[in-house]
């Protein structure tokens, strides 16, 4: 290996001005033993460049060639495929994988050491070894020996370091100076060294004539330091006498500061007295109006807010420390705790009996509502009470506990005369509903009046401003949903084009308007209390002070009123909300139950009531949540349309249950199937209700529920039937479907109308093949025995000298369909065809062109087998194309 080497460097990398460092004899693995030499190999010339070469042994003669070579640099990863088990492979990453063998493992380990040395050297660690044994590695690092394999030249070069340009510039002047200094470079060196001695001996000599002057500047050091000494002195001495000076200054500061604290003391002193005279006096007229203030007229309630204002400002003066314990300070909170109560005490009282009131005077209205489909207007007594809105805060701020009783009062009151006008309200509803369902007859004895006849047109109309006053919540719910109403509204009055009875649109649409303008009434009536209870009792603004400290829950009637104030601790908008939301469902817990027994009634009297239901009921779902997504109305509405949607699901049901239970008469021809047509009546009705609505997306997963049940239903049908073809059975049916399907034009359902469609064209082609087996019987079946003697692999110009099949036979078969006993055949597939089908789908006309153009392709096809089966002989059908199109057009004529 070492001559190898030797002759390597001779021949190839010299010449180039390289030098080998380590060489390894290779094979390519898995392929034929060519070896092969990879070599590490670095040039002579700065910057040093590392390759990896690939020399190979010419074939022609004893000399090696240089094959292809690969710069250090774009080796990625080094593979020695084992590293506790010795083995000769190994793979270098270039551009792409190359797997090598070597003849030995050593030379391998040599090889991969020397790589990783000039990666080390050249790279700084560029490249990634991997199933490299540590111990190979470690012995690798560049000692003694190791140092020889990159060369000591390679060494030598880097110590050397250039001369900067101003090194350079100082050797050009004194060479410049010398005038042999090229051409006799010892005789230069000789003469830069003599200058060299004779600077070292000038140096010591200036070093040996400094001496002196050191010793002088010693001197001068300790003449300096005796000064310092004096001065200190001098200082001292100063520093006494200044000491008594500050002795006496401070006496005089002393005096001066205590004149100053009694000063201060006195502003200070003053300006307490006159915060406690400011802050705590209340004005003998407030007093007076805290005391004997009228409650009932406006201008005591003003004078007794004001008043109640001034005594909170006086309770809830921020007191500075040690005021508590004056005596004079004690007796006016005393006195003004004891106004606070008598006050509050008087404020509950009056407020309780405006309450007791509303309910009597309310109630007196009662009778005046109880014919017509509207429900009392409020907006009188909110607008009275209102005016106590500031008293009432003051009240929660001050005595939570009477602010309680009064909230608990209210909505006991309330609730009550609620829950009267709700239930007569919905017993009005019912009686409605059911006596348009009785064509009036029960509607037709009530008393109704022009005023009452006026207001429900407006309600039917989805106005529901008849509230005046100014409420926020109202007003936002009237802009977002009037408009939407109207056309909602108009959509499902207009049901002109449904396939119902006269008597059926005219009941559900009364059905409509009746629930339309339940829920239209009770919109505005929950809005307008929401808002009144949000505004009286203050449950929109933050609690700052109070009072008292109180921490308890009181459950009423199955509500949970939660009270927890502190003083100091404002309430979250979002626990006011809870507290409004809990009034609310206490106040109106009529309004559910009614609602899902009137939806129930509804359900009951027709089911397809649940789909205007399910969209009304959404409509003003969605209304309720754009206003507030968490009150009273929307979660009430919410869960009754759980319920509406529970019945529209059940509406569903049944109908795809009467399609499994359907039973055909066995003597009478089926024609359309019953749920066919209600399918295309609940879908005319469905797309008139749903059209715009919010809810479509139930509609169409119960159109494909039923879609599907119907298909299936035909199926099943048309199996069973024994009077009327299944072909026939499906046809006509699905005919129907598509029909209806593309004049509803439902986007959902475009699958399904494709696939009725083409149910449809099937099975009209396949009972026009089975139907025009007959009037030809035996000539079809002449035919279909040539073509089995054609399909069994007989040619067909020898089909004729089958004894079967020859020109005699065909002659014969031929003779008994001349054209009158076609035409009578044809005229008795007429008739039979219009006993199968049924008048409804009118497709007689269509089902015979169809099996016109199926006779004449099936003529085309005998001719064709007869000219190619029979050539020469000359032998024709008795009839014509031209007779086929005369025969059928004269007995669709005739008939």
């Amino acid at each position: 290996m070492t001559a190898i080497k030797h002759a390597l460097q001779r021949d190839i990398f010299t010449p180039n001005d390289e030098r080998l460092l380590s060489i390894v004899n290779v094979c390519k693995a898995g392929k034929k033993k060519r070896n092969c030499f990879l070599c590490a190999t670095v040039t002579t010339e700065r910057p040093v460049q590392v390759n990896v070469v690939k020399v190979k042994k010419s074939d022609k003669g004893d000399f090696y060639k240089r094959q292809t070579a690969w710069a250090l640099r774009d080796l990625a990863v080094v593979d020695a495929k084992d590293a506790v088990k010795e083995s000769p492979e190994f793979d270098l990453h270039f551009d792409k994988v190359y797997k090598w063998v070597a003849s030995s493992t050593v030379e391998k380990n040599t090889f991969i050491s020397c790589i990783w040395k000039l990666n080390q050297r050249y790279l700084r660690k560029k490249i990634d070894f991997i199933n490299v044994s540590s111990q190979l590695l470690e012995e690798s690092v560049p000692s003694g020996e190791n140092q020889s394999v990159a060369g000591g030249d390679e060494e030598a070069v880097d110590e050397y370091q250039e001369l900067n340009a101003r090194e350079e510039q100082d050797i050009e002047i004194m060479m410049e100076g010398c005038e042999y200094a090229i051409a006799n470079a010892e005789a230069f060196a000789e003469k830069l060294s003599r200058e060299l001695q004779v600077l070292d001996g000038a140096n010591i000599q200036s070093i040996m004539a400094s001496e002196k002057q050191v010793n002088i500047l010693m001197k001068l050091l300790d003449e300096a330091l005796k000064e310092v000494d004096q001065i200190e002195l001098k200082l001292s001495s100063y520093e006494e006498m200044l000491q008594s000076v500050k002795e006496q200054m401070d006496q005089i500061s002393e005096s001066n500061h205590l004149i100053h604290l009694s000063n201060t003391n006195n502003v200070k002193l003053l300006s307490e007295i006159e915060f406690l005279v400011n802050h705590m006096d209340l004005a003998k007229g407030h007093i007076k109006a805290l005391q004997e203030g009228d409650l009932t007229s406006s201008r005591g309630i003003e004078a007794c807010t004001n008043a109640a204002d001034a005594l909170l400002q006086c309770m809830n003066v921020a007191l500075r420390p040690g005021h508590d314990m004056l005596h004079a300070v004690k007796q006016q909170q005393q006195r003004f705790s004891d106004l606070r109560e008598q006050f509050a005490r008087r404020l509950a009282s009056h407020l309780n009996s405006v309450f007791v009131q509303q309910g009597h005077d309310q109630s007196s209205t009662l009778a005046q509502h109880s014919a017509e489909l509207t429900l009392p207007n409020h907006h009188p007594f909110h607008r009275d009470l209102l005016r106590y809105a500031k008293l009432m805060e003051w009240l929660k701020n001050t005595d939570y506990g009477k602010y309680e009783g009064l909230t608990k009062n209210y909505m006991d009151y309330l609730s009550r005369l609620y829950e009267r006008e709700i239930k007569d309200f919905f017993e009005v509803a019912k009686i409605k509903m059911t006596g348009t369902t009785r064509e009036g007859k029960k509607f037709a004895t009530l008393p109704r009046k022009e005023s009452a006849v006026k207001q429900e047109t407006e309600s039917l109309h989805g106005s529901s401003g008849k509230l005046t006053g100014s409420t926020s919540s109202l007003n936002k719910l009237s802009v977002q949903s009037s408009g939407n109403r109207r056309s909602q509204s108009s959509s499902l009055l207009d049901m002109g084009n449904m396939s119902a009875s006269d008597l059926d649109v005219a009941d559900r649409t009364k059905f409509d308007k009746i629930f339309e303008q339940v829920l239209s009434e009770l919109e505005p009536l929950c809005l307008a209390e929401q808002d009144f209870i949000s505004k009286f009792f203050k449950l929109q603004q933050h609690q700052s002070t109070s009072g008292t400290t109180m921490n308890e829950v009181e459950e009423m009637d199955g509500v949970a009123l939660s009270r927890s104030h502190t003083s100091g601790v404002p309430q979250t908008v979002s626990s006011e909300k809870d507290m409004i939301r809990q009034m609310m469902t206490k106040i109106f817990r009529c309004i559910e139950p009614e609602l899902n027994n009137l939806i129930a009634l509804g359900d009951k009297i027709d089911s397809f009531n649940s789909l205007y239901m399910l969209v009304k009921m959404s409509h003003h779902v969605w209304t309720a949540q754009n206003v507030d997504p968490a009150s009273f109305l929307s979660t009430t509405l919410g869960n009754v349309l759980v319920t509406v949607k529970r019945n529209f699901d059940k509406c569903i049901s049944n109908q795809m249950k009467q399609m499994d239970e359907v039973k055909i008469s066995k003597k009478s021809k089926v024609g359309i199937l019953p749920f066919v047509a209600e399918f295309e009546e609940f879908a005319a009705l469905a797309e008139s209700i749903f059209k715009n609505a919010e809810r479509r997306g139930d509609l169409d997963k119960a159109y494909i529920k039923l879609i599907r049940a119907v298909f299936d239903s035909v199926e099943k049908v048309a199996n069973e039937s024994q009077k009327t073809p299944r072909d026939v059975v499906m046809m006509e049916n699905f005919h129907h479907i598509f029909a209806t399907l593309s004049r509803l034009k439902i986007s959902c359902l475009e699958a399904e109308k494709k696939e009725a469609k083409q149910k449809y064209t099937d099975h009209l082609q396949s009972y026009v093949i089975y139907s025009l087996g007959q009037p030809l019987e035996k000539l079809n079946h002449f035919f279909e025995g040539v073509e089995a003697r054609v399909a069994q692999g007989i040619r067909e110009e020898e089909v004729s000298y089958q004894l079967a099949f020859n020109k005699q036979e065909l002659r014969k078969v031929i003779k008994e369909y001349p054209g009158k006993e076609v035409k009578k055949g044809l005229d008795n597939l007429y008739k039979k065809v219009d006993k199968h089908l049924c008048e409804e789908e009118n497709l007689l006309q269509v089902v015979w062109h169809s099996m016109q153009d199926e006779f004449i392709r099936q003529y085309k096809h005998f001719e064709g087998l007869i000219a190619r089966c029979y050539p020469g002989s000359g032998i024709t059908m008795e009839f014509t194309i031209q007779d086929i199109l005369d025969y059928c057009s004269s007995i669709a004529q005739s008939h």
